[in-house]
């Protein structure tokens, strides 16, 4: 039988709606939105958690679930009280250029959780598979542009392009250049310097990969697992830290 107390897909979604709760709660966010409705959909999902957590189904059933169903539902509903579909560039242009950054980090933690919750099912149906890495996407992207990190000497941004959207990851890896084709797992968002990072770059040893294979926005082939580690134990740093 499947333990589903101890799967990390449920775990990190269940976690992600406190990541949620506290971002949107911290007064980033400028505007017209409702603020009240949106915390009260992604708080009402624990209960749905909770029955998922010691359902004990198999995955199929999991994955299509009445709880799921609801989760799903209240995930758009939070889109909705946030905005829509266009609210994160309504946040941003609503936003002083000065605050611009919080705001973007607040953006990005709340992209994690709706991302997180919406792709649950999916992820479901992978199977009744033990490993953190299971938990979040990972996405075959292309880097767009690379400029040096304008507070540090060892950090480049790079805009990423996912097919469908775009995103800012932070790395190292210092002989990132347009064109690489990369992998990215999806982390929980985390800032450097003033400078939110989407997702982090797969890699280990000399650097990242950066002639990865897939089409974009897909899952990417043929991935050494070596280059899994690191994105493992954040994500159980992220279950444990928060």
């Amino acid at each position: 039988m499947w333990d589903t107390t101890k799967d990390y897909r449920l775990l990190i979604a269940e976690k992600s709606i406190d990541l949620f709760i506290k971002t949107v709660g911290g007064g980033s966010f400028k505007g017209r939105w409702n603020k009240k409705m949106a915390i009260e959909s992604a708080d009402s999902m624990n209960s749905d958690f909770h029955s998922l957590t010691y359902s004990y189904l198999d995955s199929e059933n999991l994955a299509n679930s009445q709880e799921i169903v609801n989760l799903e539902k209240k995930a758009n509903l939070v889109i909705e009280y946030l905005g829509g579909d266009d609210w994160a560039h309504q946040f941003i242009n609503q936003t002083p250029k000065e605050e611009k950054e919080k705001v973007e980090e607040s953006i990005a933690k709340a992209r994690f959780f709706i991302d997180t919750i919406l792709g649950l099912k999916r992820r479901i149906l992978f199977g009744p598979i033990v490993d953190p890495i299971v938990a979040i996407d990972i996405y075959v992207g292309e880097i767009m542009s690379v400029t040096k990190h304008p507070q540090s000497d060892t950090l480049m941004i790079c805009n990423v392009n996912l097919g469908k959207r775009a995103i800012k990851v932070v790395t190292n890896d210092l002989t990132v250049k347009d064109g690489n084709k990369v992998a990215i797992s999806m982390l929980p968002p985390e800032t450097f310097r003033g400078i939110t990072s989407e997702g982090m770059f797969l890699g280990f040893g000399e650097g990242i990969l950066k002639d990865v294979d897939g089409e974009l926005g897909s899952l990417p082939k043929g991935i050494p697992l070596e280059a899994l580690n690191e994105s493992r134990n954040l994500i159980e740093n992220f279950l444990i830290k928060g």
